[in-house]
């Protein structure tokens, strides 16, 4: 069986992770601590970071862009007879979710409202785009999962976190991309891209009181209070 070897709240972990599950394809994950790899991992990872794929026959495959193209070319394609220009398309709007990961990330972490909101500006800009090409069916090329729309599952997914936790809604001007959200977050795929503590790691981390987030307890704090009723940035 395919090994996936992970940190828990890592959005390249759950590109991977997403991409298995939607193709129904079997496999298990190991966690480990990305403050204490162990010596295991470092001697079969020559980044030292993760994603890393063990595939059934012991190859250890990592970046989680490499590990994502052998998953479509050794499992039948999400979409089988797309063009090789949509092929093409595709790729080029999955790198544009995958090279903000760590925008979205960072966003999360900042510690002052300045900061926060200079950062939501990068992220404004990858959804308007989005808004603009996305095509208006349940998912991002049609009604059938691509990759597109498993790229894109991480940030949607933690945006929806945050809203539920702190009211902030990184979608609220983009009512198409939040819809594409809320047609993702139906699936039970969500769940079987992540472990059963995510949400609790995951606000624990970005959510802590050394953020500028994890400040507003409610959704009634007035500091995060006006992008629920306009939905503007705070």
């Amino acid at each position: 069986m395919i090994k996936v070897v992970s940190f828990k709240i890592c959005p390249f972990v759950q590109r991977v992770t997403g991409l298995l599950a939607a193709k129904d394809i079997p496999f298990e994950i190991e966690y480990i601590s990305l403050s204490d790899k162990p010596d295991w991992f470092l001697e079969v990872s020559p980044n030292g970071q993760v994603p890393l794929l063990i595939t059934e026959d012991g190859t250890a495959l990592f970046e989680s862009d490499a590990i994502v193209e052998y998953i479509d070319e050794r499992y039948e394609p999400l979409e089988p007879e797309i063009s090789l220009e949509q092929k093409a398309l595709n790729r080029a709007w999955s790198y544009q979710a995958t090279k903000h990961y760590l925008s979205q990330c960072g966003t999360m972490r900042s510690a002052d409202k300045e900061t926060f909101e200079s950062r939501v500006d990068v992220l404004d800009k990858l959804f308007a785009k989005a808004e603009k090409a996305i095509s208006g069916a349940k998912y991002w090329n049609s009604d059938q999962l691509s990759n597109v729309d498993i790229a894109w599952l991480p940030l949607l997914h933690r945006a929806d976190i945050i809203e539920r936790h702190t009211c902030f809604d990184f979608l609220a001007k983009f009512p198409k991309v939040k819809a594409w959200q809320q047609a993702l977050l139906e699936l039970n795929l969500v769940n079987e891209t992540v472990s059963e503590d995510f949400e609790d790691k995951f606000t624990g981390f970005y959510l802590s009181d050394k953020t500028y987030l994890g400040g507003a307890d409610s959704c009634a704090k007035p500091v995060l209070d006006a992008s629920c009723k306009s939905g503007t940035c705070c």
